[in-house]
């Protein structure tokens, strides 16, 4: 086709060059070029012609071919499609069962410092409230001594009276400050315990965050449980 335009262009560009005739609109042109290029059109256009034709004939063929690499085509994305869905299901169920056993884990040891810390409490409690109670009991026999001592003086009976009761006050000032830092102890490892239960639960919410958005699972391909399991997951939802 490009030589029948070459033949076409070179055919205009003779006529348009060549010398008009006097008081007419005709020209004369070389005979012996424009015939030429003329035949070089008539010689190129039988075989540009059949081109366009074999390509109508092969159009039916080309579609067809067409339709079948598009199938193929069509048919390989779904094929692989089900196989990155099976990937995913199968990444998302492993996700699942390690973060069940990773909160069932984090709660057991949860369980286990609390236990631990709350009977290290009342150890401690015991502890504080027996020194406090030693203390007492040693302070207010100290004081009922120094007053029985006191009293054998008639001439300090007065003073003896007020340092028995100042030696009772305080014994007994000091037996409420050690119940005091007793208690205090108690609620600040009570508080520890509070404060590890609860990164411990936040860690699972995490978990389950995390599963929530891994692939497939939002789309309920996933099952889940919504009742109590037994194992410490009750305490979670």
């Amino acid at each position: 086709m490009y030589r029948v335009f070459e033949s076409l262009d070179a055919l205009v560009t003779v006529v348009e060059e060549a010398r008009g005739l006097p008081m007419t609109a005709l020209c004369a042109v070389p005979r012996g070029d424009v015939l030429e290029l003329l035949d070089d059109v008539r010689e190129a256009l039988p075989a540009e012609v059949d081109d366009a034709q074999d390509v109508l004939d092969r159009r039916d063929q080309i579609l067809g071919d067409a339709e079948q690499e598009a199938d193929r085509v069509r048919s390989d994305a779904r094929t692989e499609a089900d196989e990155l869905t099976g990937r995913a299901r199968a990444a998302a169920e492993e996700t699942l069962a390690h973060t069940r056993h990773e909160a069932e884990r984090i709660v057991a040891e949860a369980r286990r410092a609390a236990e631990d810390l709350a009977d290290a409490a009342r150890d401690e409690a015991d502890r504080v409230a027996a020194a406090g109670q030693a203390a007492q009991e040693r302070f207010v026999a100290d004081g009922r001594s120094e007053q029985a001592r006191l009293v054998s003086q008639a001439e300090v009976v007065r003073a003896a009276r007020a340092e028995a009761t100042r030696i009772v006050d305080d014994a007994e000032a000091e037996s409420a400050r050690l119940r005091e830092e007793c208690d205090a102890y108690v609620d600040s490892r009570l508080a520890q315990f509070e404060d590890a239960l609860t990164q411990a639960l936040r860690t699972v919410g995490r978990g389950r965050t995390t599963l929530r958005r891994t692939p497939g699972a939002a789309n309920g391909r996933i099952p889940t449980g919504t009742g109590r399991t037994g194992t410490g997951m009750d305490l979670i939802d």
